[in-house]
């Protein structure tokens, strides 16, 4: 396969997977790596939407890491549309991952209520006018709620989602009494959370929590033990060696964190 100017492939170090990232649009972070990590409970045959795809790097991992039947990419910017099939084809999932341009307000066109087991989403994180404003559209559009809020994202779940499907999200910590109150206000209920800090041993604010909730579901909220990124010299903690498959003999890789 060509590569367009800026592509490059990445080794994702896990069975065989690899994915092209153009390195002058938002390349995916730590935030998808743990994501797909955290969702790897979704069950058997199960038909997965990956909302706001972007490289489609969480869909690749959870073809391997899951049982799922089906796995659909749903992404509005051509650009990322293009660069997903390229990653579906390098890999070799086209049996198993599809791609719908879309924006995630129009799925309905697309998706029929009440008909998907399992939704992932690594949404925006800030508000519409908050913080600078990237100068790259891809970038901007990632990390700013443009088009579609967290409320969007969480309304179309619920529409689409079959009853106790789940959700899998993650997300800055600031914005967690508004993610539950609109999951609530939507029939989803927080069932999982995790925090995740940089560093062990240190006063510091949660950077990501990573929430599972499902659709009318009793109400009981299971607090996991927090995940730690960094040790205190600095090196991946264990847990975060295990997620990146790295051994102690490899070097520690960030993959844009």
């Amino acid at each position: 396969m060509e590569l367009e100017e800026n592509e490059k492939i990445e080794d994702l170090q896990y069975k065989g997977l690899s994915i092209i990232q153009n390195k002058k649009w938002f390349c995916f972070g730590m935030d998808a790596i743990l994501l797909s990590d955290f969702a790897k409970k979704i069950k058997p045959n199960s038909t997965v939407v990956d909302l706001g795809a972007g490289t489609g790097i969480i869909s690749i991992l959870l073809s391997k890491k899951t049982k799922a039947k089906e796995i659909i990419c749903i992404e509005k910017q051509k650009e990322m549309v293009d660069l997903i099939n390229k990653n579906i084809e390098i890999n070799k999932l086209n049996q198993k991952l599809k791609v719908i341009k879309s924006d995630i307000i129009n799925i309905e066109k697309e998706i029929k209520e009440k008909t998907i087991d399992a939704i992932v989403t690594n949404p925006p994180y800030k508000k519409q006018n908050t913080g600078l404003e990237s100068e790259n559209k891809q970038k901007h559009i990632a990390k700013v709620e443009t088009t579609a809020t967290l409320e969007d994202f969480i309304k179309i779940s619920s529409k689409i989602l079959k009853d106790n499907g789940e959700l899998f999200m993650v997300h800055r910590p600031e914005r967690l009494v508004d993610i539950i109150s609109i999951m609530r206000k939507y029939k989803i209920e927080p069932k999982r959370i995790r925090f995740v800090y940089s560093h062990k041993n240190k006063e510091e604010n949660a950077k990501l929590v990573l929430i599972e909730a499902r659709k009318n579901a009793k109400a009981f909220l299971k607090v996991e033990k927090s995940l730690y990124v960094y040790e205190e010299n600095g090196e991946y903690t264990e847990e975060i060696n295990k997620i990146y498959n790295i051994t102690k003999k490899s070097e520690n890789k960030t993959n844009g964190e």
